[in-house]
């Protein structure tokens, strides 16, 4: 079955950076599209980012772009997410997802 499950979360100062991670299973990692989606304190679903099977285009969510990148390595099922000045209003429950299918989430906690 499909399994997603991330790691990486912390607590960190604002200006400084995490790197998430992603590993994935139960089915054909390489040819899927992916998505970071994040989750803040009493608000919906926000979709982060999104990379192409093969790595090689990405997209942003606007309150990201020049920040965070996504990245993915096909050869170990794994999917990336290096945030970079971060916020207090990064500080959210970070997803990877498969389509629908997300994991059990990472937690990022942004605040000095």
């Amino acid at each position: 079955q499909v399994r997603l499950v991330e790691s990486g979360g912390g607590l960190v100062q604002p200006g400084e950076s995490l790197t998430l991670s992603c590993a994935a299973s139960g089915f054909t990692f390489s040819i899927n599209s992916m998505n970071w989606v994040r989750q803040a304190p009493g608000k919906g679903l926000e979709w982060v980012a999104n990379i192409v099977p093969d790595g090689g285009t990405a997209y942003y969510a606007g309150s990201v772009k020049g920040r965070f990148t996504i990245s993915r390595d096909n050869a170990k099922n794994t999917l990336y997410l290096q945030m970079n000045s971060l916020k207090p209003e990064d500080t959210a429950l970070y997803y990877c997802s498969k389509g629908a299918l997300r994991g059990q989430g990472t937690q990022v906690t942004v605040s000095s």
